[in-house]
């Protein structure tokens, strides 16, 4: 497993990225179709770009291979170039293909990715320009996206709320979301664990308090995922693949933080949600999606498969449990057998039905569809067998 997950990376995820950069206007591509078609015009996600940007500097970090980080490098030059707001602070949702301004919502999960990538990039390059744009931004969510409670989620170019469409689902409009603490929860680890400041470590300690204390549902072993403005939850929807990919990304939390304490806790925690979601999800070899009130969403889903490989592989060391590697196992056998994309010039498939059909109408590369959590599963996958 571990030779094929490093040849999926070094063979065929990073030469197709490396074939996507926009070496015209700067920064990649934004958008490929299922049929390989690819939009040099199209929009550039400002979330597209921070995992790009995270993916190329951790493959330096990793493989020590000059070309990536000369990928990363170009990659931030674009993005602080035409992603950051220096009048109003943060960056934007999307540029257009020339880097002119495409959407000025501010959101804090975008501000969250731009955390993580440019803490990341700093950690490969030196750039100490990188970690004091970070340093600026993450001093900017703590002051604009934040509440009494928690943290917001949508808001216009100078800090007003908007509706958060982007971030909501199932019929539900949320003012906070799971998704978003997350992220920025990782986003908080990765510039503590480089600049080691002590604002940012307890903002950190304050967002993995809120997991332990309003998104944990301790009656089903399980995340909540949509919020009203108070943290109450709105909706009964269970996503199987955060609950997997918040294990691992928790436990990291904890590592970086060094607090035992909350270690402890977290660790309590995420083995009754690993053990939950390998009873509930875990079907054919492969991880379901999510379920909504009584309705199983049985999507293979991409980044779900990549993030299950993982936080199994971490449910296996924490635990001592050798069923969870024997799935993570099983999972990167169905990643390779149907998710990774053979055709010439392609990637991974975004979804596939539960008989293993490809979604026509969901894109190789687009606003989200990224080489972040399937890079980020092979990078984890070689750190963490060394």
């Amino acid at each position: 497993m571990i030779n094929e997950i490093r040849n999926e990376l070094t063979n065929h995820i990073i030469p197709f990225w490396d074939n996507l950069e926009d070496k015209e206007n700067g920064g990649f591509y934004g958008f490929m179709d299922n049929d390989l078609k690819l939009d040099k015009n199209a929009p550039k996600g400002v979330i597209l770009h921070s995992r790009i940007l995270w993916f190329y500097s951790n493959c330096y970090l990793t493989l020590k291979d000059e070309k990536c980080l000369e990928k990363a490098k170009g990659c931030y030059e674009f993005m602080s170039k035409y992603c950051v707001d220096r009048e109003n602070g943060g960056v934007y949702w999307m540029v257009n293909a020339d880097g002119s301004v495409n959407d000025d919502m501010k959101h804090t999960y975008c501000q969250a990715f731009f955390v993580y990538a440019l803490a990341s990039y700093y950690d490969a390059s030196k750039d100490e320009s990188a970690l004091a744009l970070a340093m600026e931004v993450f001093k900017t969510i703590e002051e604009k996206c934040t509440d009494d409670v928690a943290y917001l989620e949508a808001m216009s170019r100078k800090w007003e709320l908007v509706e958060n469409d982007a971030l909501s689902e199932n019929g539900l409009m949320a003012d906070k979301t799971m998704n978003t603490t997350l992220h920025l929860l990782e986003a908080y680890t990765e510039l503590y664990r480089v600049s080691k400041n002590e604002d940012v470590l307890s903002r950190l300690k304050f967002q993995t308090r809120i997991f332990l204390d309003k998104i944990f549902y301790a009656e089903d072993d399980r995340l909540l995922v949509f919020f009203d403005k108070n943290l109450k939850v709105i909706g009964d929807i269970h996503s199987y693949g955060h609950d997997i990919e918040a294990t691992w990304l928790l436990d990291r939390a904890c590592e970086v933080m060094g607090d035992e304490a909350l270690t402890k806790e977290v660790s309590a925690m995420n083995e009754r949600i690993v053990a939950n979601i390998k009873k509930l999800a875990y079907r054919g070899g492969s991880l379901l999606n999510e379920r909504d009130k009584s309705e199983i969403n049985t999507w293979r889903i991409w980044w779900v498969q990549a993030e299950a490989v993982v936080g199994f592989m971490n449910g296996y060391k924490k635990y001592n449990n050798p069923e969870y590697l024997e799935v993570a196992e099983s999972i990167w056998n169905y990643i390779k057998n149907n998710i990774v994309d053979k055709r010439e010039g392609g990637e991974w498939f975004s979804q596939l039905d539960e008989n293993g059909v490809p979604a026509q109408f969901k894109a190789v590369v687009d606003p989200w569809k990224c080489p972040y959590h399937n890079g980020r599963m092979c990078l984890e996958v070689i750190n963490r067998t060394k």
